[in-house]
């Protein structure tokens, strides 16, 4: 994985809520294109009047912005213009067709002339949110190509009584995002047709089944047509040298296409393909270097914007370096290719953008854990060879986040540990942020939504999750991030995660970083440094592992499926291993009562002893690249699922009303010029999701 680790991914160890409302709930689906402000009480903030299909939209707050010098809201402003510029690069790496079904949508939304509250049309506004929130057609968690609710023949009838003008004027190319064929009604109709009514065509975004082919069957816009798996191996295995002790990551900013026959990369950057968006990314990065806090900060966006410029992935680890190495300043950004979750080879990063300012406050409790990162390397259960002997530089805070673009928004992470690249990470260190503000709104959110009371055995599981529940949440995420992903080293000359591992290597890191946060979170360390008041804590995280793990997660699948998702499938097998390696002792029962069933953890301390072991196992594997085994693990405990518990945990669910996933409105800073002179900037808080995506759509529509 390069670049980023993310959480929100590990998120769904709790489930969102969803605020009681009417049975219709679209909200007014007019053709206007400005956010609204709104002022709301502290305790209803997160809440919108926002639900469709499995989401609930929320927002979360900036605490402290106002109190800003005016130097970091100027900067905070140009670096959030930076991110939101190059939404659109999203849109269109996980799917090539996503920004001409996206614009065609948005130019329905705005110039439909029949009913708005017909079911047809309210249908269509539905799809059209799902594409929104997902950043195309396809489910943003579980890769499935969405199935519209309206038909064909009111879509057709719906464009063709469109001005033209408003509709894409060219199909995507082969190697552009921002189109090559021209286009006119009926042949944007015949583009668009399979992808909305043909279940069967491009079914799904990333295909991570051993019996496909995970890059031709796969609908991701990061290789072109006539590409396979064994071409792009065999092309990166000439470029990697094992020996390398700094080596590259390759293919992370680039689409891999057939030029003549032979395999060709298509840069992303400021010359390149998404120039467009790229150099407008570049403009304000530039803006946000004239404003920077210190020297150090100011070299960083340098070296940011000499990557962007270049394509040059040298550069980019350039630039790694001396973001890990800026650990004073209070402002900061990701911004980038990043996450590799949407390529099954694990070479392509979806591009991303995070604006935050630290929370000094809360900083603290990480700080604690990134202190003793070298303690908890020479206490963990590995083997001696695949301990690190000296963890360089792991810093940690918490954050308040300002704004997320691209494949952070609107689903988002609430973890964040980088850089990925391996070697920069051993000799340079790696940041572990917490997004705080995010946090807090996601457990605003769940609070009193009665998940809890329905998936704890008793009363006493259930007071310890009320009681413990929430500080052994963040305990887990921070060592996670902190002390999970920096953990280990891999063997002299195996090769990196992604080459040796291929499709699995994010489930399987993602496991290890859990297991790493598992095995601590029962360990008195954590009260000798104050970071908890008991074991008691430890024992609420193992509850709800356990209980989401097997069960409470399997509410974001539909009957009959498998896990596909890279960190459901880690949280699966961990759970689903312990189980079973624990069945002779008992340290996991499963337990019916009242007609429902429980999976209710008897020996902590044992089960400790069982994810040590595991930890161990899955170090091993990522060490020695050890392909054969992990594959076994993943496809023996973390895809398959029982038909049985599905369907009563869907039942269960359904009856709580409680939706699977949720995102956010972002905030929307507003500069206060006078002439050109920007003197301050505010905050206003949108209320409606459907405007902000057409104001987005219009103001940093580059591609």
């Amino acid at each position: 994985m390069l670049f980023v680790r993310r959480v929100a991914l590990c998120l769904p160890l709790v489930l969102i809520a969803c605020k009681p409302e009417p049975a219709s709930s679209q909200p007014d689906a007019s053709p206007t294109t400005e956010a609204t402000a709104a002022e709301s009480p502290a305790d209803d903030f997160v809440w919108v009047n926002d639900r469709f299909a499995d989401i609930q939209i929320l927002r979360y707050q900036i605490p402290g912005f106002d109190e800003l010098d005016l130097q970091r809201k100027q900067l905070l402003y140009y670096l959030s213009q930076a991110a939101l510029a190059g939404r659109d690069i999203t849109y269109d790496q996980k799917f090539a067709g996503n920004l001409t079904v996206r614009k065609t949508l948005e130019a329905i939304v705005r110039g439909y002339e029949g009913d708005r509250e017909a079911p047809e049309f309210q249908a269509l506004m539905t799809y059209t949110k799902r594409v929104w929130f997902a950043n195309g057609v396809h489910h943003h968690y579980s890769g499935k190509k969405f199935e519209p609710g309206f038909s064909r023949e009111f879509f057709a009838a719906t464009v063709n009584s469109l001005d033209p003008a408003t509709l894409p004027q060219t199909l995507p190319s082969a190697t552009a995002a921002s189109g090559g064929e021209a286009a006119d009604a009926a042949a944007l109709l015949a583009y668009l047709e399979p992808i909305l009514f043909d279940p069967n065509y491009e079914a799904k975004r990333t295909n991570r089944d051993p019996k496909a082919d995970p890059v031709a069957d796969s609908a991701n816009n990061f290789y072109g047509e006539g590409v396979t798996a064994e071409a792009v191996e065999a092309f990166y295995k000439k470029k990697a040298d094992p020996n390398d002790p700094t080596p590259i990551s390759w293919g992370l900013n680039s689409k891999l296409v057939l030029e003549n026959g032979e395999l060709v990369e298509k840069t992303w950057y400021a010359d390149g393909m998404y120039g467009p968006a790229i150099q407008e990314i570049v403009k304000w990065l530039v803006k946000a270097r004239s404003v920077a806090e210190n020297d150090q900060q100011r070299a960083v966006l340098e070296k940011l914007i000499a990557y962007y410029n270049s394509g040059d992935l040298a550069d980019f680890d350039a630039y790694n370096i001396a973001w890990v190495q800026d650990t004073k300043s209070q402002v900061d950004t990701v911004n980038g290719f990043i996450e590799v979750y949407d390529d099954a080879l694990g070479y392509r990063g979806s591009w991303e953008a995070v604006v935050s300012v630290k929370d000094r406050e809360a900083s603290e409790r990480i700080a604690a854990i990134s202190g003793q990162a070298q303690w908890f390397e020479d206490n963990s259960p590995l083997i001696e060879a695949h301990k690190k002997k000296n963890v360089v530089g792991v810093s940690a805070k918490v954050i308040t986040v300002v704004v997320e673009a691209g494949d952070a928004a609107p689903s988002t992470p609430i973890g964040i540990n980088l850089p990925n690249a391996n070697w920069i990470r051993a000799q340079h260190g790696s940041k572990s942020v917490n997004l705080g503000n995010i946090v807090e709104a996601y457990e605003h959110a769940k609070s009193g939504n009665g998940q809890l009371e329905e998936f704890t055995f008793d009363d006493a599981e259930l007071a310890r999750a009320q009681e413990f529940g929430g500080l052994a949440h963040k305990l887990h995420v921070d060592m996670h991030e902190v002390i999970g992903h920096a953990s280990g080293q891999i063997n002299p000359g195996v090769g990196t995660p992604k080459e040796t591992l291929k499709q699995y290597a994010s489930a399987l890191e993602e496991g290890r970083a859990d297991l790493v946060g598992l095995y601590y979170i029962m360990d008195p360390k954590l009260v000798e440094l104050g970071l908890m008041p008991s074991l008691e804590v430890g024992k609420a995280a193992y509850d709800e592992y356990i209980r989401n793990g097997l069960m409470v997660q399997l509410t974001r699948l539909e009957p009959g499926e498998d896990v596909e998702e890279s960190h459901m499938r880690n949280r699966q097998l961990v759970a689903a291993w312990a189980y079973e390696q624990g069945k002779a002792k008992g340290v996991i029962e499963r337990v019916q009562k009242d007609g429902k069933t429980y999976f209710v953890v008897r020996d902590y301390d044992e089960l400790r002893v069982l994810f040590g072991q595991l930890l161990r196992e899955l170090q091993r594997i990522k060490s020695e690249g050890d392909f054969e085994a992990g594959k076994a693990l993943i496809e023996t405990y973390g895809v398959e699922v029982d038909p049985q518990i599905h369907a009563e945990v869907l039942e269960r669910n359904a009856a709580l009303d409680i939706p699977p996933y949720s995102g956010f409105i972002q905030p929307k800073l507003v500069p206060v010029m006078e002439g050109d002179a920007i003197v301050d900037v505010k905050v206003e808080y949108p209320d409606d999701f459907a405007a902000q995506m057409l104001e987005y759509s219009e103001t940093y529509g580059y591609l």
